[in-house]
């Protein structure tokens, strides 16, 4: 590719105006485009600019790629509604994308955390998105934060010599931290009811036919709160296991892929499943 164009744009979301940016790499003739989706509180250009570097990346490759503030976020207007609430936002980033480049006929939604959860609940209301790649995707509950910490940081903790040296050192509170590690063993024993928008998550993957690539990160308690959902259950076990489903493992990646080996390895992931997969519409 001989480069890209950074294009402004401004579209409308019922009675509010949105800001996004779309990037185009000269010469491309691919029909499939990326719209990266924003969860909050953030905006278009993302931690340490990772939106931004996420957009060059897949537009250098020839992808036309599209990033926007959600209505109440960044330079657009309006209330932000919650990410659970934001299917007209992406539904309007579609229209407006899909008007910019009129040459492609379908469009993959990429998102992290909160925005990849809302993707998971939204993505399969429109017929042009072909596919999805979920970053990290956001399943937190009080009762899971707690288990996760359990499995995941607690115990691993305790069999680290560096701690037992500051026991001995006395430079840890052993009163607090035993207050804490009881007070996450109540939290995860206790019998919370499925998080309504978990349960949405799930039932918009069943709902999608088309491709799905899900990036979980090495270093992140998000990614493993996701991963020990979709072990809980036969539903999620049964979702992710389905031959649409990708998930692929980010070595030492944290949660925004802060490094640029992490970011990198993130984007060569994304680009193979793109040129690899039947992204087409599912009409």
């Amino acid at each position: 590719m001989n480069g890209w164009t950074e294009e402004p744009i401004l579209f409308q979301c019922g009675h509010e105006r949105l800001v996004g940016v779309v990037h185009q790499a000269v010469g491309s003739r691919r029909s499939t485009g990326v719209l990266i989706v924003v969860g909050g509180p953030q905006y278009r250009v993302g931690s340490h600019r990772q939106f931004t570097l996420t957009a060059r990346s897949l537009a250098s490759c020839g992808f036309p790629v599209m990033r926007f503030d959600c209505r109440g976020m960044g330079d657009s207007d309006g209330r932000f509604q919650g990410f659970e609430e934001t299917g007209s936002d992406i539904a309007a980033a579609i229209k407006a994308f899909l008007g910019i480049v009129p040459a492609m006929d379908r469009v993959v939604l990429w998102g992290l955390c909160d925005a990849a959860s809302a993707i998971l609940m939204h993505g399969h209301e429109n017929p042009r998105v072909g596919g999805l790649i979920l970053a990290n995707p956001w399943v937190q509950t009080e009762s899971s934060e707690a288990d996760s910490f359990l499995r995941h940081y607690y115990w691993r903790r305790i069999v680290q010599r560096s701690f037992w040296i500051k026991l001995l050192k006395i430079r840890v509170n052993l009163r607090s931290s035993l207050g804490d590690w009881l007070g996450k063993i109540r939290a995860a024993r206790s019998a919370d009811a499925p998080a309504r928008f978990v349960e949405r998550m799930l039932s918009g993957m069943n709902a999608f036919a088309g491709p799905v690539l899900i990036l979980l990160s090495e270093h992140d308690l998000v990614a493993r709160q996701f991963g020990d959902q979709c072990r809980a259950t036969d539903e999620w076990r049964q979702a992710v296991g389905r031959g649409n489903v990708t998930v692929h493992h980010l070595a030492s990646a944290d949660h925004t892929f802060s490094g640029r080996a992490a970011l990198d390895a993130a984007m060569s992931a994304s680009l193979q499943w793109l040129s690899q997969s039947d992204t087409r519409p599912c009409r």
